[in-house]
């Protein structure tokens, strides 16, 4: 699977101008709100008509504006789910799953709603109405419903944006599940670096309706630029590595990394298991000295790769550990009690709860 993007489009003062590819798994369009994600995702549905530009999914031209080709959005045979369930009240929600199928020749139904059921974890809503449902089931609803229309390509814009953190929690998961078990390619606007650092394969940050940034998540989540385009609190590190060992008693895990090693406490990982940790940089200290009697258990040794000083008094500071990368925010007082410069040894000391495997 490929998808090909490249348009212009002017709505009011906001001038959209963006070109990317994307292909299999999860592509993330990540950035502010206004910075034009939304109004990609609706020239890819069919839903906005580009001033300029061409849009190509998997081979088919859905959009040419110079050969003035337009595929009306009822034959791109995409799926989208918006931040808002949209599920009709009056009906169950089998009766709204089963909507989904109705859009779909019946020759070329995928005879999965077990499945899909059963991914989703909703088997027991399925006699009850949307009123007695909460916002993390009537999204999960919706997403059942996308897929049971037999989509070549779901698109999912801010989907959980109008839900509190607790459902949040809820239904990544569920995503997860999606992005792993079904060989559907997803794009994902979100303005969350969490969601994004826990689902997405690729990552194409908006700015100002241009693409600033496009590559892979852990790279693209790991540049101390991304702080510009999301809240700066979110800025971190996006790490890639495998489960070495669980310890039960202490309920620990090991999760080495290129060559380093950190610990990650909290629920079991069945070892060998493939996990991305998100660390945050303001969860991260700094040592010109290897430190010691100190209650956190991770300490990585590393050489300072890139600084950047904002105007906020705050310093952010790359270290390479052994090819892993670590951010670390510290005030501008500390960067200058200690004397850091590029090239400079030191310890990134990481608290071990500030951690989540993904």
């Amino acid at each position: 699977m490929s998808l090909v993007f490249q348009a212009t489009d002017t709505l009011g003062k906001f001038v959209l101008d963006a070109a990317f590819t994307s292909n299999r798994g999860v592509t993330a369009l990540f950035g502010r709100s206004g910075s034009g994600k939304t109004s990609v995702i609706r020239i890819i549905a069919g839903l906005t008509r580009p001033d300029q530009g061409k849009v190509v999914f998997d081979g088919d031209v859905l959009v040419d504006t110079q050969k003035r080709i337009f595929v009306p959005k009822h034959k791109r045979r995409f799926a989208t789910v918006f931040q808002e369930g949209r599920l009709f009240p009056h009906l169950t929600v089998r009766q709204n799953l089963n909507y989904g199928r109705w859009f779909v020749p019946k020759l070329e139904r995928a005879d999965n709603l077990s499945t899909i059921v059963e991914l989703l974890g909703i088997g027991a809503l399925l006699d009850r109405r949307p009123g007695k449902l909460s916002g993390g089931e009537k999204q999960r609803i919706a997403i059942g419903r996308a897929l049971l229309s037999s989509p070549r390509l779901l698109l999912m814009d801010e989907p959980l944006a109008a839900l509190d953190d607790a459902r949040k929690m809820e239904i990544l998961p569920y995503l997860e599940a999606l992005r792993d078990e079904l060989d559907i390619p997803i794009v994902y606007v979100s303005h969350s670096v969490a969601e994004v650092a826990r689902i997405a394969d690729r990552v194409i940050v908006m700015s100002d309706g241009k693409v600033a940034m496009a590559g892979a998540a852990a790279d693209v989540l790991s540049q101390p630029s991304i702080s510009i385009v999301s809240d700066r609190r979110e800025a971190g590190s996006l790490v890639e590595g495998r489960v070495e060992h669980y310890d039960s008693r202490h309920r620990l895990a090991t999760i080495g990394f290129k060559s380093s090693k950190i610990y990650v406490s909290g629920t079991e990982i069945g070892e060998g298991k493939a996990v991305r940790v998100h660390i945050l940089a303001k969860d991260v200290m700094l040592s010109t000295v290897r430190p010691e009697q100190l209650s956190a258990l991770n300490i990585l040794e590393g050489t300072i790769s890139a600084i950047n000083v904002d105007k906020t008094g705050t310093v952010d500071v790359q270290i390479d550990c052994g090819g892993t990368p670590v951010l670390a925010r510290i005030t501008e007082l500390s960067f200058e009690r200690l004397g850091l410069l590029q090239g400079l040894r030191v310890f990134a000391i990481i608290k071990t709860v500030a951690l989540e495997p993904h």
